[in-house]
């Protein structure tokens, strides 16, 4: 039985850097030009995390998932993960990692769905007995039995990356890489998906990175973020966190029992904007040193509060904000 080494980093980017060529202009007199599409990003991710690696197209997100499956070679840095070198021990490496790469298939075309998955297992070693427990789990907690012995190709959008899915955890990796898995899928669809993810990594102790445009995704199923900018890492830390890292403002509403004019706010709470209509007020703040119960406790002083509730800022606009800051 191999025994796993929990203490390292199942992920560990060191001043990693990836550098194209780019070739323009017209024969003979072509120019040469190099673009950093991954520059300087030191990152450790330890197992058993759950990880949401986040950016605009062209942050270098994708380049960056190539070179810790073993696709591609660092221009510098070093890469490890699960212990293990991508390019030099790729094929190790598939054995214990699990990866959902956006748009391009690792199931057989013209096969039942089924089919693929016998193929799957055999290449992972699994038993028969372990394939078909393994499988009879994957196809309960994804919805799968309805489409199991349709040919790949007759699949919708939202079919295949469900069956995607399910083929990267078939071996019960240790790792499971996932690039826009919730991509095709019905709102319905994507909170099963969600689910099951969260309940699989809860029972079996995986790493979890995931990369998406889907914020829900982050937030549903990750504890940590990742924003990527041209290549380099511009946040890291806690989801939750996020918003109050970068000082983001939230918006209060509270409904009085009684209409008042006006309230008296605490300097702390940084606030930005109020809006008193009788017995709805509004309050815009920033303070990252008032806390929404003691803002409340402040305003239930002068009144007694009847109903309240809290938006916060979306992380869609929290990238924005961190990119532009980088500019």
């Amino acid at each position: 039985m191999t025994i796993h080494d929990t203490t390292q980093p199942a992920i560990d980017l060191r001043a990693l850097r990836r550098d194209y060529v780019v070739r323009s202009g017209p024969l003979g007199r072509r120019a040469r030009r190099v673009v950093r599409a991954v520059d300087d990003v030191t990152l450790q991710v330890q197992s058993g995390e759950a990880v949401g690696f986040v950016g605009a197209n062209g942050a270098g997100k994708s380049t960056t998932i190539k070179m810790m499956t073993g696709i591609l070679q660092p221009t510098s840095g070093d890469v490890r993960v699960l212990g293990r070198r991508p390019v030099a021990e790729r094929r190790r490496l598939a054995r214990e990692i699990g990866v959902v790469f956006g748009q391009r298939s690792q199931l057989w075309w013209d096969l039942p769905l089924r089919d693929s998955f016998r193929i799957l297992g055999a290449m992972h070693r699994l038993s028969e007995a372990e394939r078909v427990r393994r499988l009879g789990r994957l196809v309960e907690g994804l919805d799968l039995e309805g489409f199991l012995d349709r040919p790949v190709r007759q699949l919708s959008l939202g079919q295949r990356m469900r069956g995607e899915v399910a083929a990267s955890l078939l071996h019960s990796p240790r790792l499971v890489i996932l690039d826009e898995p919730t991509i095709g899928l019905d709102m319905i669809s994507k909170e099963g998906l969600r689910r099951f993810l969260r309940e699989d990594r809860d029972e079996r102790g995986t790493t979890l990175f995931l990369t998406t445009h889907d914020m829900g995704d982050v937030e549903r199923l990750c504890e940590r973020i990742v924003v990527v900018n041209s290549g380099t890492v511009a946040f890291d830390g806690p989801l939750a966190g996020f918003r109050e890292s970068l000082g983001a403002p939230r918006e209060l509403v509270v409904d009085l029992a009684a209409p008042r004019e006006a309230l008296a706010l605490p300097p702390e709470a940084e606030v930005l904007a109020v809006e008193a209509d009788g017995i709805r007020h509004r309050v815009a703040f920033r303070g990252s040193e008032m806390t929404v119960p003691a803002l409340l406790s402040a305003i239930g002083a002068q009144a007694e509060i009847a109903d309240l509730s809290l938006a916060e800022p979306a992380i869609e606009d929290l990238v924005r904000e961190i990119y532009a800051r980088g500019r």
